[in-house]
């Protein structure tokens, strides 16, 4: 298990990072996270949804996802409540004081849920080796002990051999390591193998002494020391670093505006145009800026009505319409395509107290919520073109046209070349949609290369294993999974 002394340490990273090298290596890995906690996911085969990282961690690995994986996942909806997918199904929205506590007025209970965790490891082990674990947050939140599924006490029921995973980065490094383990109980404690110091900057022989010092306080050897990886690109799960992309307008490239929506989910399907070195894109909710843009991207949606009610409110959703009046290339994805339509009707209430919200009206359709949601990979083709392209519908609700004049797509709708609406993610990880859409800017692109995001990133899953490699004590750690215990002189 790669356990983290706090959140955004980087261990999602460091268990990509291993779930490639055991791959090559010659082994069978699988990554398992007994709970998460995020808006971007994904759908497997057979049509269940777990958090996007363990389907990249997966990816990486050279195996298909399964909710095995990732058995528990939460669903922000605000910051008190939460959809709780169990087993790659929703079971319903739970406050959070709900969720912790020992029974729900649902009828789930923690002991439910952790037998639930504790099966998908035992089915996961069984049929793969190593299992790559992930813990969440810190693992030295001792108020949320007795309710740990995902830490501590998933380790302990594993008995895994915990490596943990420290940001230098942030600062106070010595600190949050030797206060996480000593913070553990010493059953716990037995089970802390190894420690893995994160984003270093600078010349690492610097941090010598420092390891030392750790390994003597902590009598736990340092692994590796990893340095800040810039220039290797993975799936990122957290949306924390989106605004923080250059907003202004780039000359030779086709500007994207992605709007920034506050419960914006599944960012992971505009990774590609950011790759992409015909593209320049950008996150924001400032007018000038999206109206800047050559394409605007109107993302998905964990609370479509509520991020619909708040663009009407910041001026975001007039600024659309003055674009799409100008010709500007309008699409919606998911949640966003639902926005574009001429009304979302909630009469069952699935997302609030709002039974009617009108749309953006870019497309003739009419989204109806409702309990069901719908989950499932899917080969499709993009208009009249024969390339074969795949993606995956993670949505609840269900839309219909009002009118003709468009073009139907697969779980989508095609108005004309300026505007068009899907509830397929991953389709713009299709090279053929993209060059579709960047077609009407050709004589203004400088570059005319069309981007292999497959390629690419399995190219970014070697480069990161690479990198990880070269700084780790891999014989050291094989050992620990052998069963020895290093001794610290």
């Amino acid at each position: 298990m790669f356990a983290g002394t706090g959140s955004d340490v980087g261990k999602s990273m460091v268990a990509t990072a291993f779930c490639r090298i055991f791959k090559e290596d010659g082994y069978t890995p699988a990554p398992f996270k007994a709970q998460n906690m995020a808006l971007n996911s994904y759908a497997t085969p057979e049509g269940l949804e777990i958090g996007r990282a363990q389907a990249v961690q997966a990816e990486a690995a050279g195996v298909p996802c399964h909710t095995d994986m990732n058995p528990l996942l939460l669903k922000p909806n605000s910051d008190h409540t939460s959809q709780v997918v169990l087993n790659g199904r929703p079971i319903g929205n739970y406050h959070a004081r709900e969720y912790f506590g020992e029974q729900t007025e649902g009828g789930i209970s923690r002991d439910m849920l952790r037998h639930e965790v504790h099966q998908a490891f035992h089915r996961l082990a069984a049929r793969y080796n190593p299992v790559v674990m992930e813990g969440a947050g810190s693992i030295a939140e001792i108020n949320l002990r007795q309710r740990d599924l995902v830490n501590m006490s998933m380790a302990m029921h594993a008995q895994a051999d915990v490596i943990l995973v420290a940001d230098i980065d942030r600062g106070g490094v010595f600190a949050s390591v030797y206060g996480t383990i000593m913070l553990l109980p010493p059953e716990e404690r037995r089970l802390i193998k190894g420690i893995i110091i994160n984003k270093f900057r600078g010349d690492i022989s610097l941090f010598d002494e420092g390891r030392r010092m750790i390994e003597q306080l902590c009598q736990v050897p340092v692994l590796a020391v990893l340095p800040y990886f810039k220039d290797i690109h993975i799936e990122e799960e957290d949306s924390v670093s989106l605004e923080m992309k250059s907003r202004e307008a780039q000359a030779g490239k086709v500007n994207i505006a992605v709007v920034m929506l506050r419960h914006i989910s599944n960012f992971t399907d505009f990774d590609v145009l950011e790759r992409d070195t015909r593209v320049h894109l950008f996150y924001s909710n400032n007018t000038e800026e999206i109206q800047k843009a050559d394409i605007i991207i109107l993302p998905g949606s964990k609370s479509t009505i509520a991020d619909m009610i708040e663009l009407r409110r910041n001026g975001v959703a007039q600024a659309i319409l003055r674009a799409a009046h100008d010709g500007k290339t309008v699409i919606g994805i998911c949640g966003g395509y639902q926005m574009m339509g001429e009304e979302i009707l909630d009469p069952s209430h699935v997302e609030g107290d709002v039974e009617r919200m009108p749309g953006l009206a870019l497309l003739p359709t009419r989204t109806t919520m409702s309990g069901e949601k719908r989950t499932v990979q899917t080969t499709f083709r993009f208009l009249d073109y024969p390339d074969e392209c795949h993606g995956y519908e993670i949505h609840m609700g269900e839309t219909h046209t009002t009118r003709e004049g468009g073009r139907h797509l697969p779980a989508g709708y095609y108005l004309n070349h300026h505007c068009f609406g899907t509830y397929m993610h991953g389709i713009l990880d299709n090279p053929v949609v993209v060059d579709h859409l960047l077609k009407p800017f050709a004589e203004t692109v400088r570059e005319r290369t069309r981007f292999d995001y497959a390629a690419y990133k399995e190219e970014q899953y070697a480069l990161l294993a690479a990198a990880t490699r070269r700084y780790t004590d891999m014989d050291t750690l094989y050992s620990i999974l052998r069963g020895n215990t290093p001794t610290i002189i």
